[in-house]
């Protein structure tokens, strides 16, 4: 099985104005940096350099999500290539911390209580989502309208953030709810996954660090 068959691929977006400025986005919609942009060009470049064509790409109603997508498929020369955007792909909803400095959000509420809230699977920051929320919301989409293309061979590109990726990645790669705490995804890291040809279980191939 080749690059070009048979496989998603799962990028985080590239550094935002609130990731740089250590703000909690969620479903805010901040522009990429300058190096959120030469992240998500490196990340092209490097799925050219692997060979990869895709015959379908995702994303979120963002815009950090969706320029990323914008500028990956431009370095592989796909700018024609059909986009869907959908906000089952959108950022968790960090509800009341939302646009709050992370250092000033662990000041008021505690170390652990932030940790636990920006980490945990099912902790609800107050008026918004949990990740175990986030995955009940996007599941249901991923099965329906994103598997189905990769196991009938299809190569598909989805551009979403670091947390409702993670929420796919617990099931995706069964990551215990205990566990999730300690995954993490960069910047325009790019995680690849492959259509078994058993039983059309994604099983995870590589993961690809593209954050400067």
């Amino acid at each position: 099985m080749d690059s070009t068959t048979h496989t998603l691929v799962l990028v985080r977006h590239g550094q935002s104005e609130d990731n740089e400025r250590e703000l909690f986005s969620g479903l805010r919609d901040p522009a990429l940096t300058a190096r959120g942009v030469n992240e998500a060009r490196a990340a092209g470049r490097r799925l050219k350099t692997l060979g990869y064509r895709f015959d379908h790409a995702f994303t979120s109603r963002l815009q950090r999500a969706q320029h990323t997508l914008a500028l990956i498929l431009e370095e592989l020369s796909q700018t024609d290539l059909p986009v869907h955007a959908d906000a089952a792909l959108n950022d968790r909803d960090y509800g009341a911390l939302a646009g709050l400095n992370k250092t000033e959000a662990r000041a008021r509420f505690g170390v652990k209580q932030v940790r636990s809230w920006r980490k945990s699977s099912d902790a609800v920051p107050p008026g918004g989502e949990s990740l175990a929320m986030t995955a009940a919301r996007l599941w249901p989409f991923f099965e329906r309208a994103i598997a189905p293309r990769v196991r009938s061979g299809k190569c598909v590109l989805v551009v979403a953030h670091g947390n409702s990726l993670r929420s796919l990645l617990m099931r995706l790669d069964h990551v215990a709810p205990a566990d999730i705490e300690d995954v993490n995804i960069g910047t325009a890291e790019m995680l690849i996954y492959r259509s078994n040809a058993d039983d059309q279980t994604l099983v995870r191939a590589a993961a690809i660090a593209c954050s400067s």
